[in-house]
């Protein structure tokens, strides 16, 4: 059942008015002054590598959306089977088509595809789809403008360098404009959204330094995936927590090349990730240098202004330490400000469900601004505690 949207929310935003922290204009979102201009049609939807984690959670948002019709999932390995067999806590979702390999979808009679594939596997197979198909890539191929940074980091050529250069990256706060207006979708990471999130407009305000930044950060262990690893078997994570891929995680370029873009200036972060023994969820603390006479509320305070009337994302009030389990199942981003105890450095924590605002969430959420829908279509839900 659909969540009613209270008259309150702010949603359908169109155009930004200014506010002023600290002598910098910042962004905050107004409503739209026609939000019945929105468009209403159902849109045929197609889920590519649905038998995956961030797949499955496509499928579960997009039941409760009343402009989609999921027509086609793919899942080559599980081709020929009930969407429920390999998902069973979605056997209520009515009307779901069963699994059938992506060679045997006829894309002519599909409006948009989520793209849940393997990294290298989705610029195959997108290059090969019909120019008019909307596409939200869940997947890293499109994140790196540079093609020769991506070659760098995932060890082999792009195969779709023209397409790389027509997608629009999908950090929905950031660049709304934008996706509006996309065609084909770069949807974040999990870390690069949860970190950029807080540090994009402190950077873009010049609040703090661009260098030195150490991101610490934790996610459960669904955002490695659904394929069998030795690494993510029970014994082997529960009652632990451990570091993985130190120095060479994947989502560093990523996160670089948007804080950069933010500083006007080349920024290296630090970034360590770690596995948590928990399913889903995830917290990027970041340690950062101030500018000459900020202060750690006048952090807090932009960081208020900026996301003010956004649907997702809420600073929390002076003290209060975001946790994980506040924004579980939710398309929510909980972020505060600290001091640290070090003079003239500060401490952003902030917090997401890796596999809702971290990637199926937020691609449904660029979605609906491709597609002309109101942006809180189907994303309402409140977490979910204990």
């Amino acid at each position: 059942m659909q969540l009613a949207q209270h008259s309150t929310a702010r949603t359908g935003f169109s155009r930004r008015t200014a506010v002023t922290v600290k002598g910098q204009a910042v962004a905050s979102p107004v409503p739209a002054s026609n939000p019945s201009a929105l468009k209403t049609d159902v849109a045929k939807i197609a889920v590519l590598g649905a038998s995956g984690y961030t797949g499955a959670e496509v499928v579960r948002l997009c039941a409760l959306h009343p402009n989609i019709k999921v027509t086609v999932l793919t899942g080559d390995k599980q081709a020929g089977k009930n969407f429920s067999d390999v998902f069973p806590h979605l056997v209520t979702a009515t009307n779901v088509p069963k699994l059938v390999k992506i060679d045997d979808v006829n894309f002519s009679d599909v409006d948009a595809a989520f793209c849940c594939l393997p990294h290298a596997t989705t610029q195959e197979v997108i290059k090969k789809l019909p120019s008019t198909l909307k596409v939200v890539d869940l997947s890293a191929d499109f994140r790196l403008r540079d093609p020769a940074v991506y070659a760098q980091w995932y060890g082999h050529e792009h195969a779709a360098v023209d397409l790389q250069k027509e997608a629009v990256y999908g950090l929905t706060e950031v660049y709304r404009d934008q996706v509006k207006t996309a065609r084909l979708l770069a949807n974040p990471g999990c870390y690069p959204t949860c970190s950029q999130l807080p540090l994009y407009p402190l950077l873009k305000a010049k609040l703090i330094l661009p260098e030195d930044i150490l991101i610490d950060a934790k996610s459960g262990v669904s955002g490695a995936g659904r394929s069998a690893k030795e690494s993510n078997l029970y014994c082997e994570i529960a009652e632990g927590i451990n570091s993985y891929a130190v120095g060479s995680h994947r989502h560093m370029p990523e996160i670089e090349q948007g804080l950069s873009e933010a500083a006007k200036t080349p920024v290296t972060v630090s970034f360590t990730p770690h596995l948590i023994n928990m399913s889903r969820g995830m917290q990027c603390t970041s340690y950062v240098k101030l500018a000459p006479g900020v202060t750690v509320d006048d952090l807090r305070a932009h960081l208020a202004a900026t996301y003010e009337g956004e649907p997702f994302v809420r600073v929390l009030s002076k003290g209060v330490i975001p946790h994980t389990r506040h924004v579980r199942g939710s398309n929510y981003a909980l972020m505060n400000v600290f001091p640290d105890r070090i003079p003239g450095r500060a401490v952003v924590i902030s917090v997401i469900d890796n596999l809702v605002k971290g990637a199926s969430g937020q691609g449904l959420q660029n979605l609906n601004l491709m597609m002309g829908w109101n942006e809180t279509t189907a994303l309402l839900q409140l977490a979910m505690f204990p």
